[in-house]
């Protein structure tokens, strides 16, 4: 059979998952919903090889190998036929990704130096899936620039597999429960500041010893994201403090992404979150820092229940599958869900922040990796965002913003310090 008459592969097509659904019209002219991966090896990368391993690596993965499509009434999403070229990195991270590239395909790889980075358009994947795609791509790049044989464990997935109907599946409506639980919030302060002149992202990292971080949360009774995220309200509430008179303070909340997988049988590789936003409403009265720690631990305790985030669920699903909705055309829908994430999306904490936890690769990949990176893009109106990941030891805390004042990092990092954490910092600032 010669080239010309052998058949084309059938592409897949899947509709966006109850979470992806507000990414796209939600998006703007100079924004879009996106994050980053990244990985660090100890050598400069082959784009050559990388390319290769791309090539190879994205039949495995029709859910994130994709490009944005729509019809009348849905955005949806469709299989890619071949992978797209890696780029060198001539930017900072998080470039604009443009809508139209993302209807050609909604990821990107890059590479520099030795870093190996994958951007997603976070209608087609949360970090988890994402960190799984990465690792398989640099395990493959691994394989074929120096003949590593990388066992497929620790998130290493085989490729030469057929995936998997479960992988593909959207778990919201599979697990939704029977009520619906309120989604009536109180609006968060908000941090404003002098807006970047062409878009540049301003990302600091800080670099903390793992086991100290484990030990000073242990000390407080809270678990690491309960500690950074008390850190982070403090930072807030004392910025609030100095800006805002007492009787115009608003609540100061942090909106932590919850992994629905820890809580339901989940093999899935789409978007398969809900959040918390945890915080202390300063009219209240003054807060310690034991005190913050107490409520959000509390908080976090009540919340992170199968049966509360079946609720959550349920919320969510009930909307999507109403009647009405479903036989509206496209526009009108993208009109009604950017007017419902301008009144709530942003508005009902003061920032994100996103923990991965603990990365972990099979020890014969590991002799090649420096570390792991993670990044949120910031949102349309609120100028912060965090991300927390640990790898061989190390915790790194990514804070990116769009503003040219790096008050809330200094804020952040400080309290750190005098928690007696010691934090060394690098920046891309320019």
């Amino acid at each position: 059979m010669s080239r010309a008459d052998k058949p084309k592969r059938q592409l897949r097509w899947m509709k966006l998952d109850n979470a992806a659904k507000i990414y796209p019209a939600a998006r703007r002219r100079n924004w879009n919903n996106v994050f980053r991966l990244s990985v660090t090896l100890k050598e400069d990368v082959d784009p050559e090889m990388l390319q290769q391993a791309l090539d190879r690596v994205i039949l495995r993965f029709p859910s994130i190998a994709v490009r944005l499509r729509h019809s009348t009434f849905w955005y949806y999403l469709e299989e890619i036929p071949h992978a797209p070229r890696v780029m060198e990195e001539f930017n900072y991270p998080l470039t604009h990704f443009p809508f139209d590239d993302i209807l050609t395909c909604a990821f990107r790889v890059l590479y520099y130096r030795g870093r190996i980075a994958v951007e997603f358009f976070h209608a087609i994947a949360d970090g988890n899936g994402g960190m799984i795609f990465l690792k398989t791509l640099a395990a493959e790049y691994l394989r074929l620039k120096h003949g590593a044989e990388i066992p497929c464990t620790d998130g290493v997935f085989d490729i030469t597999e057929s995936p998997r109907e479960e992988e593909l599946q959207d778990d919201f409506p599979r697990y939704s429960g029977r009520t619906s639980a309120s989604r009536s919030e109180a609006t968060a302060y908000q941090l404003k500041g002098t807006p970047e002149p062409d878009g540049y992202r301003n990302i600091i990292i800080g670099e903390l010893d793992a086991k100290a971080v484990v030990d000073k949360a242990h000390e407080y009774g809270v678990t690491i994201t309960e500690l950074m995220a008390g850190v982070m309200i403090k930072s807030f509430l004392d910025l609030q403090e100095k800006r805002v008179p007492q009787k115009r303070r608003r609540p100061v909340k942090v909106l932590i992404p919850v992994n629905l997988r820890r809580m339901f049988p989940s093999e899935t590789l789409r978007n398969f979150v809900l959040y918390v936003t945890p915080g202390i409403d300063p009219s209240l009265g003054d807060y310690s820092f034991e005190e913050i720690l107490s409520e959000l631990h509390s908080t976090m305790q009540l919340e992170l229940s199968p049966k509360r985030m079946a609720a959550r669920i349920r919320a969510n699903v009930k909307m999507e599958q109403m009647l009405p909705l479903k036989l509206l055309p496209l526009f009108v829908k993208n009109i009604g869900m950017k007017i419902v994430y301008d009144l709530t999306g942003e508005k009902k904490s003061c920032i994100t922040m996103s923990n991965l936890g603990v990365i972990r690769v099979p020890k014969e990949m590991a002799q090649y990796v420096e570390r792991f990176g993670f990044t949120l893009g910031v949102q349309r109106t609120s100028p912060n965002n965090c991300t927390v990941i640990s790898y061989s030891g190390k915790l790194y805390v990514t804070m990116i913003r769009s503003i040219e004042e790096p008050v809330l990092e200094r804020r952040f990092y400080t309290t750190l310090r005098k928690l007696g954490l010691a934090v060394k910092v690098e920046s891309n600032g320019r």
